[in-house]
């Protein structure tokens, strides 16, 4: 039987033009494939340092060299953020924001839990995003207004209504220090009523999880857009709720999210504010404007 990027393949040699998921999932996969090739090859004495905590390493780079040449090829014009790049200005208001490997403590540790994250943006909101996972050939993906897709199936965000019994995802803030505390105590009030806890260390297969109703929300602070551009969509298509800490919509530009089911959201809401509100953890000291 086809697997699901060939079956996806086949109907791409009818097609005239490509769409924006067409075009997002023929660059993750260009980008994957680098990052199969090297998988189990490398470890952390390959990778450099970008700040405590942050790896980065040949496979992040030349995936996303993949990645951006693809989408250059496909859709000329458009802008670019990515994790190892940065910011390109393009010509029209369209933004692709990549991270061509997120998950790289893990995929250098040989620790199976990686993807690649891709979403795109125009005039200020995520209109298409896809978080694929390699090494299982699983792609997530959302259209704004279309609903969310786990490899062609229709995905529906957790009927849970509360986190007692819930099964929750979760990341830590190691790149920030500063908010252990607050983090911990956090942590505390959801492990006390919680069915589980995981932390797997991808922020954007955490999010197409719960997107899926496999886990029934997730919570982290001090991330970045491309964490969690694509992955957010995943969720609100698939009906639930993503806001920053005090129920905004600042989680893209300040970093601290949380996306689940309704229900869920609300109490993790209530647990967080017990702690800390959203101005509270004002880390960033410039918003990303061209988002």
């Amino acid at each position: 039987m086809a697997g699901p990027y060939l079956q996806f393949r086949n109907r791409l040699q009818c097609a005239p033009l490509m769409n924006d998921l067409e075009i997002a999932s023929e660059a993750a996969r260009r980008g994957a494939a680098l990052l199969l090739k090297y998988w189990e090859n490398l470890s952390k004495e390959d990778a450099d340092i970008k700040s405590r905590n942050d790896w980065v390493s040949k496979a992040d780079r030349e995936s996303e060299k993949a990645i951006i040449d693809c989408i250059h090829d496909l859709s000329p014009g458009d802008s670019i953020l990515g994790e190892e790049s940065g910011s390109s200005e393009g010509e029209s208001d369209r933004t692709w924001v990549i991270d061509p490997l997120d998950g790289t403590s893990n995929y250098l540790q040989r620790f199976p839990v990686w993807s690649v994250s891709i979403a795109l943006r125009r005039s200020g909101e995520t209109v298409a995003g896809l978080v694929y996972e390699p090494l299982r050939d699983l792609y997530f993906t959302a259209e704004r207004g279309a609903g969310a897709f786990r490899n062609g199936r229709r995905m529906q965000i957790s009927e849970q209504k509360e986190i007692e019994g819930s099964f929750l995802a979760t990341g830590f803030p190691f790149r920030a220090q500063e908010y252990v505390t607050v983090y911990t105590s956090i942590f505390q009030d959801v492990i006390r009523v919680a069915k589980g806890v995981r932390r797997a260390g991808s922020a954007a297969l955490d999010l197409a999880y719960t997107a899926d109703g496999i886990f029934d929300g997730f919570f982290e602070m001090h991330l970045a857009p491309w964490d969690v551009a694509a992955g957010a969509l995943l969720v609100t298509e698939a009906g639930g709720l993503v806001t920053d800490f005090s129920r905004g919509d600042r989680w893209l530009e300040r970093g601290n999210i949380v996306g689940a089911s309704p229900g869920v959201h609300d109490e993790l809401m209530h647990m967080i504010n017990r702690h800390v509100t959203e101005d509270q953890l004002d880390h960033r000291k410039k918003p990303r404007s061209n988002l």
